[in-house]
């Protein structure tokens, strides 16, 4: 090769290189400014859907608090199925404690595990429980989803509301078919089960830990 087309080959190597720079620049400062534009909608989409959620299982005039401000992170909590930590909110009125809403996981669905959120009273009242994630059979066990439970009047999942481990203690908190305290569905008797379970070691714990749960400051880590 004569040195005029070596010369001329480098120049192409480099202009093409300076172009793939440019180019790369380019996009990375478009996404970045995307990232930036979206972040905010993108966040205050997730914050109202937590709150959609949390405004079935705890009514917002029961609390004057930032709800989703006033929280706690979770380490490793066996008792509450949470492998990887998460989140108890805390809801107060005037100051006072008034409820907890704590993230928990029933590892034994039929399908994989079950997510849940369940709020739970200062004095140690279920005030509600919703299923967030799951993989139940469709028409079988979803079910536990009050948005797939056919019975409209009185879903499923409402039967834990009010209760207390006064009104029953944690080792009935099973189904009838194991000797439990509480309905489920003929056939799909696996979701039932651990969604049963794991409210009733749900509510045991956070009763256990209501004090240090309240008295954390916020955004610390348990």
């Amino acid at each position: 090769m004569s040195n005029d087309n070596r010369y001329s080959a480098g120049r192409t190597a480099l202009r093409t290189a300076g172009i793939m720079l440019v180019f790369t620049l380019v996009f990375t400062a478009l996404m970045s400014l995307t990232y930036q534009l979206t972040s905010p909608a993108i966040a205050a989409s997730q914050e109202a859907e937590k709150m959609r959620l949390i405004d079935e299982i705890l009514p917002r005039d029961a609390y004057d608090n930032d709800l989703l401000s006033d929280y706690v992170l979770l380490g490793r909590i066996p008792e509450l199925g949470l492998p990887r930590g998460g989140t108890v909110w805390r809801a107060r009125l005037d100051g006072q404690p008034v409820a907890l809403v704590v993230e928990a996981i029933a590892p034994d669905g039929y399908g994989r595990p079950i997510h849940l959120a369940i709020a739970v009273t200062a004095d140690g009242r279920i005030s509600g429980v919703r299923v967030t994630a799951h993989g139940e059979t469709p028409g079988l066990g979803d079910y536990i989803d009050p948005k797939k439970d056919r019975n409209r009047d009185r879903p499923w999942i409402t039967q834990f509301n009010g209760l207390s481990l006064e009104d029953v203690p944690l080792e009935r908190w099973k189904v009838g078919r194991d000797g439990g305290e509480f309905d489920y569905r003929i056939g799909a008797t696996i979701s039932a089960r651990a969604v049963t379970e794991a409210t009733g070691r749900a509510l045991a714990w956070t009763v256990s830990n209501r004090e240090r749960l309240f008295d954390a400051p916020a955004g610390s880590t348990l």
